[in-house]
């Protein structure tokens, strides 16, 4: 099997020429796991297959990562064959926040009788859940609140941070396998977000070898990240990755 990482948006929620920061995880070319739904992320990710994805993580619940999410109700609940089949893995702390910022309206249809969640699969997940056969982890980042915000882990394979100040201790428990990481990080952090300065002071340098970087404010920021001799990812990008070592269902 050939794992890939392909990056639909890579900036943050005011540089919409990079589009929303969302990815997807690709097996043999095909989409296997999506991460977030922002608006522009959602549209690229169109753009490339041409269809909407079957199943999605999600981060956190700003709206430049899940504001794609009522197009996705709308092209899963009016096409029989796929409504209610659409896999969505939510922490369970932020099952809440998700439907009160995207299914807490008052008649989802004007004709009323229709639940927002009649068009996906829900699945709230703690601290890792199964998906198509291989055991992802889930873990706490640095984004805001406290509980409102997580990391996936495909081991040996990928990490996806989401939006996160540093979270070393978390990384050197769930970045022990040789991943990529892909990482949160501007030329300047701020109380939610990370800068390049937090990263080089709280990551060792091989821990910084291995990551990509993305929700940044411009080209021109990923360019000059790009000279400080890190791995910036840019829109459209696809990254090869290893074969995960992730725990395997027995019966899959």
């Amino acid at each position: 099997m050939t794992w890939r990482l392909r990056l639909h948006g890579v900036g943050n929620a005011s540089a919409v020429e990079l589009g929303s920061a969302m990815a997807t995880l690709e097996r043999d070319g095909e989409p296997w796991l999506t991460v977030d739904c922002g608006g522009e992320g959602l549209t690229a990710f169109l753009a490339h297959y041409g269809r909407m994805p079957e199943a999605l993580f999600v981060t956190h619940n700003h709206l430049d990562h899940i504001g794609g999410f009522e197009r996705l109700f709308v092209d899963h609940y009016f096409d029989e064959t796929r409504r209610g089949k659409v896999r969505l893995y939510v922490p369970a702390p932020i099952v809440p926040l998700l439907h009160q910022r995207v299914a807490d309206y008052p008649n989802v249809l004007a004709e009323g009788g229709v639940n927002f969640w009649d068009a996906f699969q829900l699945i709230p997940v703690s601290g890792h859940f199964w998906h198509r056969g291989l055991r992802m982890e889930v873990f706490a980042t640095r984004h805001h609140w406290p509980d409102s915000s997580f990391g996936l882990r495909l081991r040996g394979s990928a990490i996806w941070t989401g939006d996160t100040r540093p979270i070393p201790e978390m990384l050197a428990k769930y970045a022990d396998a040789g991943e990529l990481i892909a990482h949160d990080c501007a030329l300047e952090g701020n109380p939610s977000h990370s800068g390049i300065e937090d990263l080089e002071r709280e990551y060792p340098r091989a821990l910084l070898e291995r990551c990509l970087l993305y929700h940044y404010g411009s080209r021109e920021e990923g360019d000059a990240l790009a000279a400080r001799g890190y791995r910036v990812g840019r829109p459209g990008e696809v990254v090869d990755l290893a074969d995960p070592t992730a725990a395997q269902a027995p019966f899959d």
